[in-house]
């Protein structure tokens, strides 16, 4: 494992949980994910685990059966998955998703699921946000859900909604009031929470969507879908404005999950190019193969301070925007980097499968895509950092 250069400057606890994440996943090696990606299966006993742990109710107060644990926290505890070459996309948004309800929740809707989503009783894994038609164009989203009397009927269409097959509730986002109607373009819009184990079947219909990595990723189907009156989260035609937060807390995770993926990276190639003979010298001992480890190693300390600067500003209570889009950004770039640095080092055996290279330079590639590509980033330092006109 890469020394963490940041290490004398935790705290206790921040290297505590460090230690204890090694240790669980070294229980789920490479072998074991090797299967899950051949066998496209979810990786039921790894969630298990972290869910035992603790792990992923980090984010849920003690008062609701949580750990009551802070952002910084939470992204140690997703760093360390990746860079212990385990993935936690599997269940991470387990940790994130459930903040809408935290936040703008009725007391009854925070008791009635918090403590069994911080238990594992109840997975909450799926948000129901992106379309075909729209894509990251979230306000012209056109999934609608029409009040009549104690329900909410439901019509139209998600896509990449991973981890709908395996998740117990998903909350999802529809428009409540036509967009012609709303006197803001971001109004109109509301969060319902749906419980798929009785959706099934009865307006909901969920399909698999085969990608390049073992991403357990689906599109959704409603038609006249009812969702009952109590379901709705905080006021109807607010829903945008809710999920707002929660999407950054998203992507300080994941680009925490990112700087974890680099280290794993780095690490793997450091270990070849000292190991690794040719022509009677290490590899490593060669310009060319040293100088793309190294600057991969620069850009992930940067990002990852830089997440540490998000996670900052985010338990302040600050308008993190752009500290998140920023930090997912640079950490996406840094582990793709790291990640093209690692397979170059391999050469042909970066592309066998016993070495798990492959398999984590696929998912590695996802982060330059979502949960926001960098275009919208970098359209958004442009307008809400540098004062540019608006591009969209």
């Amino acid at each position: 494992m890469i020394a963490d250069a940041t290490q004398s400057g935790e705290d206790q606890d921040l290297a505590e949980i460090r230690r204890s994440v090694r240790a669980l996943c070294e229980g789920f090696p490479g072998e074991y994910w090797r299967a899950a990606d051949r066998d496209r299966a979810y990786p039921t006993a790894f969630v298990q685990a972290l869910t035992e742990a603790g792990f992923l109710a980090a984010l849920i107060p003690e008062e609701f059966g949580g750990s009551g644990l802070s952002l910084r926290a939470a992204a140690v505890i997703m760093e360390e998955i990746q860079a212990n070459g385990c993935n936690g996309a599997a269940c991470h948004a387990q940790m994130y998703i459930m903040n809408t309800i935290l936040r703008h929740g009725s007391p009854a809707q925070k008791e009635k699921y918090l403590p069994r989503i911080a238990s594992g009783a109840l997975r909450l894994q799926a948000f129901g946000v992106t379309e075909p038609t729209s894509g990251t164009d979230t306000l012209s989203l056109r999934t609608t859900a029409t009040r009549q009397g104690d329900k909410y009927i439901v019509n139209g269409q998600k896509i990449w909604t991973s981890r709908a097959e395996h998740s117990d509730l998903m909350l999802l986002l529809a428009r409540t009031t036509p967009r012609d109607q709303v006197k803001k373009k971001s109004e109109g819009l509301s969060i319902f929470l749906v419980d798929m184990r009785e959706a099934v079947g009865k307006g909901l219909t969920i399909r698999p969507i085969r990608t390049m990595m073992n991403h357990s990723t689906t599109e959704v189907f409603f038609d006249q879908l009812e969702v009952a009156a109590e379901n709705l989260i905080g006021e109807e035609g607010q829903g945008f404005r809710y999920i707002l937060s929660g999407m950054n807390a998203e992507r300080i995770l994941i680009a925490a999950e990112c700087v974890g993926d680099a280290k794993w990276f780095i690490e793997k190639a450091t270990g070849y190019a000292k190991e690794r003979t040719l022509f009677n010298r290490p590899i490593g001992q060669n310009q060319g193969v040293q100088f793309p480890i190294a600057k991969a190693y620069a850009q992930m300390r940067a990002a990852e301070l830089m997440v540490h600067e998000a996670a900052r500003v985010y338990q302040a209570g600050g308008n993190v925007g752009a500290e998140a889009n920023m930090a997912k950004m640079l950490a996406a770039d840094a582990s793709w980097a790291a990640g093209e640095a690692c397979v170059q080092t391999f050469g042909g055996f970066g592309f066998a499968e016993e070495y798990d290279v492959e398999r984590k330079f696929r998912e590695a590639r996802l982060y330059q895509v979502a949960p926001i590509s960098t275009n919208m980033i970098l359209s958004y330092i442009s307008e809400h950092v540098l004062g540019m006109p608006r591009s969209y």
